[in-house]
């Protein structure tokens, strides 16, 4: 058998499954040889999550978005997190060119145009469906994370927690939190130190600044009400496709304190949510996260803790993470363990720093006696990949070059005009997108404020009233000299003792 022969063989055998599966492409050995061995992820591991890398131009959102047009083709809902703006192309079929009627032929399948149902999402001020979380459903210990503060300033955002619970005070946005930090060390100081301890200005200070800096990056567009409900991102539509969430963040990209706190809340409330699934067969729903490197550039030692238990925890929901990043170092190490398949592009290798970054790309993958992994990273074409997947007993697959499909819907995004009738045609807007500002911590501390002032100022009205009488009684008291003479019981004794002598 020849070594071309005993690799497909190889590659055939590796990836072979019983069950369901999506298949992204078929298997190369050398630059130009491609067979029918289909390089194929069974959809039983794919909550097992996964890594997407590459240098810039190299396919890697092509890839995402060919993993969710399949996933949705099986009746599995996708979510994307769009940051460069150009997934919103799956709504619309791809026109075809002649190099993917070619590329497809090498692979061994015909090429089908399509398009697919999504749903275009948002946390800024662009158009989409808006998703919101309240303060409360952050919860004191996450929302302390994000905020990066001290072990005593998380104490105090936790006593503020208890005491809204306790006096059914909600906390809904920044302005409901903001508010009750400043009644804690102001108007309310008494009662809070009385019932749960002294609050320190100074600490409550701090809070407040942390608070300003995620406002400023647009924190105050994603706290409030109506949450978003993440059993929305499960939809199936009419045709059994399942629906894909497009979430846009072509202006987050500045804002990565809003993007990770986004992140990471969304996670917490799926984790929260969904039931455990045990060994399912297919995945609930599949989470795409773009950038990835986005979400840990400025995470706290605390946050990147909170992830990584996230990571590993919530796959036994039926939730399938996968990082989309330029190198495999911008995942940290803890959570690229987790990530049972692994789609590596081209790397580049310019410098002494990215031949050692390559090095360390090419340790992530199992070794083959058919590859030089080191030496084909620099060599991969654009929409190739070196690919490892878990198998449906989990086993590593073989290391296997991968002449990847080409996305059946549109490669390129969609004109404003286009966006506006998915907008037209969604069911979430009318959920979502309506203004609410029910009564909640501000008014009601508002109001107590208020209370608590007229108490305050009629005591001291009565205060000055007590004193305006006693002032008057000591006034009325104090006698004219020639009065008190004439009153004064010598005197009188004396007019008594005259009169008698008269009278005699």
């Amino acid at each position: 058998m020849s070594t071309t022969k005993e690799f497909f063989a190889h590659i055939e055998k590796g990836y072979k499954t019983k069950g369901d599966f999506i298949s992204l492409g078929a298997a190369m050995l050398g630059e130009e040889t491609v067979t029918d061995a289909l390089v194929k992820i069974p959809l039983k591991t794919l909550n097992r999550h996964g890594l997407i890398a590459g240098a810039t131009g190299t396919g890697k959102t092509k890839t995402l978005q060919v993993m969710a047009e399949n996933l949705s083709e099986k009746g599995i809902p996708v979510l994307l997190m769009d940051v460069k703006g150009d997934l919103s192309g799956l709504a619309k079929a791809s026109p075809g060119h002649p190099k993917i009627d070619e590329r497809h032929k090498k692979i061994g399948f015909d090429f089908e145009a399509k398009k697919f149902p999504i749903e275009i999402l948002t946390i800024s001020k662009q158009n989409g469906v808006r998703l919101r979380a309240t303060v409360s459903e952050f919860g004191p210990v996450l929302l302390s994370r994000i905020l990066d503060l001290t072990d005593t300033q998380s104490g105090i955002v936790s006593v503020i927690f208890k005491y809204c619970d306790d006096n059914k005070l909600p906390l809904l946005d920044l302005k409901d939190f903001k508010k009750i930090l400043q009644f804690s060390t102001q108007e309310g100081k008494k009662e809070i130190a009385r019932e749960y301890g002294r609050i320190s200005t100074a600490s409550t200070g701090a809070i407040l600044r942390k608070i300003v800096e995620i406002e400023q990056q647009g924190g105050d567009l994603f706290f409030g009400e109506k949450s978003f409900d993440v059993e929305d991102l499960t939809r199936i539509d009419e045709n059994g496709k399942g629906i894909i969430s497009v979430l846009r963040l072509t202006d987050i990209q500045d804002k990565p304190k809003l993007f990770s706190t986004f992140m990471l809340q969304l996670l917490a409330e799926v984790y929260e949510t969904f039931p455990e699934q045990g060994d399912s067969d297919r995945p609930e729903l599949v989470i795409f996260i773009d950038e990835a490197h986005l979400v840990f550039k400025e995470a706290s030692k605390a946050l990147m803790s909170q992830i990584e238990s996230i990571v590993k925890l919530i796959r036994s929901k039926g939730i399938g993470l996968y990082f989309v990043t330029q190198n495999p170092k911008d995942v940290p190490e803890d959570v690229l363990a987790q990530l049972g398949l692994k789609i590596q592009h081209a790397l580049r290798a310019f410098t002494a720093k990215d031949r050692k970054a390559l090095k360390l790309a090419a340790e992530n993958y199992p070794t083959s006696k058919y590859y030089d992994t080191s030496e084909v990273l620099t060599q991969l074409g654009i929409g190739e990949a070196f690919v490892s997947v878990l198998n449906e007993k989990g086993i590593p697959t073989p290391l296997a070059r991968t002449m990847l499909r080409a996305p059946m819907s549109r490669m390129d995004i969609l004109t404003e005009k286009e966006i506006d009738q998915v907008l037209d045609n969604s069911r979430l807007i009318p959920k979502y997108n309506q203004d609410t500002d029910r009564e909640s911590a501000y008014e009601m501390l508002n109001k107590k404020i208020d209370k608590i002032n007229k108490v305050t100022e009629k005591e001291r009205e009565k205060k000055e009233e007590r004193k305006t009488r006693r002032s008057s009684s000591r006034k009325s008291t104090r006698q004219n000299p020639i009065i008190k003479v004439l009153t004064s019981a010598t005197f009188i004794r004396s007019v008594f003792g005259i009169l008698k002598k008269v009278m005699r």
